[in-house]
């Protein structure tokens, strides 16, 4: 089972937390937070346990995620504002503490060993997450699935040319990039001084399953496709536009990649090397904060899309009449407790 979150942090980063954070109580039945409520923040357990519950028909409630001492929810309305999902009631007498954004992100700018363990640490729950919601998704068959393109002994990044230059003004095009929005133009420099420009033509192999994660790509111009194998197909993951990046998790946690990534068009990427991405996300200086807080919105967007993949499987098997297949597939949604700004659906 994973390491409850407050165990998962050093003395100092959990002492960062709490003092950051506001004690709150729960005597049992009592509501944390609704669904349908905007999400302002997170939650941290310290004891009692409590149940995320969603309605079902015939007004009863099905509970999809239940939380213990030490574990956190709502973690995901610290990077970006959002829509609860699930109204999680106490099933005992609650203590805990309440984080709100804004407080988050003035402790995580702090330069402070503490403060990056603790940004950190929300990166691995969120990574966390999106890893078991993708290995519920691979478990269920989808229409969308189709013949794999994989090739037998393919090698990645082949058929990339490295010019020394990108062929458009690429200084003055990156502060549009989503990756790089809320940077400074000095930090952006600081982030693509390692960087090597490629171009990649269309259909080029960028990375296999199994294979190391030598580097963070940026896509500059162009798209790339990500698609999973399964059970002999594929299926799409994501299209990635300008100003998003794909392998960072693979860096940062020492993975093999668990997909494929091609080149969808004729595309320009920056290829940034994994160990000059580490420095830079595990260093302390005002960039590296905003390198974590961009990989946690990235992580973000990827939760965001694997909901809408959910979703669509859902309709899809409510088409067919498999009500019960289509119940199961929405709890797996309703068990992240967060959607993206709008109607949680």
């Amino acid at each position: 089972m994973p390491q409850p979150f407050l165990e998962s942090l050093s003395p100092e980063a959990r002492g960062l937390l709490l003092a950051a954070a506001r004690p709150v109580s729960f005597v049992k039945g009592a509501t944390l937070v609704r669904h349908g409520d905007a999400a302002r923040g997170a939650f941290v357990l310290r004891e009692g346990g409590a149940e995320a519950r969603i309605p079902a028909p015939g007004g009863e409630c099905i509970v999809v995620a239940r939380l213990a001492g030490g574990d956190i929810f709502g973690e995901m309305a610290l990077v970006e504002a959002g829509t609860c999902t699930a109204t999680v009631v106490a099933t005992s007498h609650v203590d805990g503490w309440f984080l709100t954004f804004e407080d988050f992100r003035a402790v995580v700018s702090q330069r402070h060993p503490a403060a990056r363990e603790l940004q950190h640490g929300v990166t691995i729950v969120l990574a966390g997450r999106l890893r078991a919601l993708n290995e519920r998704l691979a478990a269920i068959a989808s229409p969308e699935d189709r013949p794999s393109r994989a090739r037998e002994g393919a090698v990645p990044l082949a058929d990339v040319a490295r010019p020394r230059r990108a062929p458009f003004d690429l200084a003055s095009f990156l502060p549009r990039l989503a990756f790089f929005e809320r940077f400074p133009p000095d930090e952006i420099d600081e982030v693509i001084a390692p960087a090597r420009v490629l171009e990649a033509p269309r259909g080029a192999l960028l990375h296999a399953p199994g294979g190391a994660a030598h580097a963070v790509l940026v896509v500059a111009r162009g798209a790339v496709e990500v698609v999973r194998p399964v059970d002999g197909m594929e299926r799409r993951v994501a299209v990635l536009g300008p100003g998003k990046p794909l392998g960072f998790m693979g860096v940062l946690l020492g993975s093999a990649h668990g997909t494929w990534a091609f080149a969808r068009e004729a595309s320009t990427l920056l290829e940034i090397p994994a160990d000059a991405f580490r420095a830079l996300y595990f260093g302390e200086s005002p960039a590296a904060s905003r390198v974590r807080s961009a990989v946690q919105r990235s992580l973000l967007e990827a939760l965001g899309r694997t909901n809408r993949a959910l979703t669509r499987l859902a309709a899809h098997a409510r088409l067919a009449s498999r009500d019960r297949e289509a119940a199961l597939i929405e709890e797996a949604g309703a068990a992240q407790l967060w959607a993206e700004g709008g109607a949680p659906g």
